[in-house]
């Protein structure tokens, strides 16, 4: 949280702060592959019909959760999909289409502005402030603007080619890196699910709900927040962020808010 300066993706983020760390020990200046999903369609919300259908930013589709996470007097004068709808519309209102587009082409530009317009901002704030916590350097040739520029005009059907994520990317590629490189199937972010890291932050969840001043208590619904930690997170069904961010990644990132209020202190004030 200090390093990102608020809260923000839990193991997510601090896996790769401590990744930067080790690597700044022997190197000061690498390349990163990110933003490559954005730009040649590698996520499964590009496919996955649930997520085109959603009407709403793929990556957070849990709404309802979230709407239910905040104290209900606050839950009664916030309504989160009301913003949520508001700044969707105004995003696809922006995207400008081809008359050469096909259906699908047009269908898919929308989740492809989304993504690179909010999601991938996102990440890159990430590596920027994880990678200089430590004094490395990340360059990130894949965002590169005249690659992105010439990649938001390619036809769909060529982008996604063979019908695969980053399907037209394995295809230049390939007489650069083995098959077994080509032809594997995407796997997400590494991370290790172990066992202690969901109890480190579920005593930390707890700590900090028997606290009777702590600041985030006055925002969260105290017996959602408590049912989430009796529950190892399984009462909180949808990831929070993204396809990684899930129970034990909520209770942290609730965690790094309450962290966050503490050192800050910002004066939050809900208007009628």
């Amino acid at each position: 949280m200090i390093a990102r300066d608020f809260p923000g993706m839990a193991d997510v983020d601090s896996s790769f702060l401590l990744f930067c760390r080790e690597i700044k020990k022997d190197i000061t200046v690498v390349l990163s592959g990110e933003c490559s999903d954005e730009i040649f369609a590698g996520y499964p919300w590009f496919f996955r019909e649930d997520a085109l259908n959603s009407n709403t930013f793929p990556w957070s589709i849990a709404i309802k959760e979230r709407q239910e996470l905040l104290n209900p007097e606050i839950s009664s004068k916030v309504n989160l999909k009301e913003y949520i709808d508001c700044r969707y519309k105004q995003s696809l209102d922006k995207i400008e289409f081809l008359e050469t587009d096909s259906p699908e082409t047009r269908e898919k530009r929308k989740i492809t502005y989304l993504t690179q317009n909010w999601f991938m901002q996102t990440l890159l704030d990430r590596t920027d402030r994880m990678s200089m916590s430590n004094g490395l350097e990340v360059r990130v040739p894949f965002c590169d603007y005249r690659i992105v520029e010439y990649l938001w005009n390619i036809p769909w059907e060529m982008k996604a080619l063979n019908g695969r994520e980053k399907g037209l990317l394995r295809y230049v590629v390939k007489d650069l890196l083995p098959d077994e490189i080509i032809n594997r199937k995407k796997s997400p972010y590494p991370k290790t699910h172990n066992p202690n890291y969901l109890q480190k932050v579920k005593q930390e969840l707890t700590n900090i709900m028997n606290q009777k001043n702590a600041p985030i208590k006055t925002l969260l619904n105290e017996k959602y927040i408590k049912e989430i930690i009796e529950t190892d997170g399984k009462a909180f069904t949808r990831p929070w962020f993204g396809q990684l961010m899930t129970g034990p990644q909520l209770m942290a990132y609730l965690t790094q808010v309450n962290m966050w209020l503490e050192t800050y202190q910002p004066k939050i004030e809900i208007r009628n």
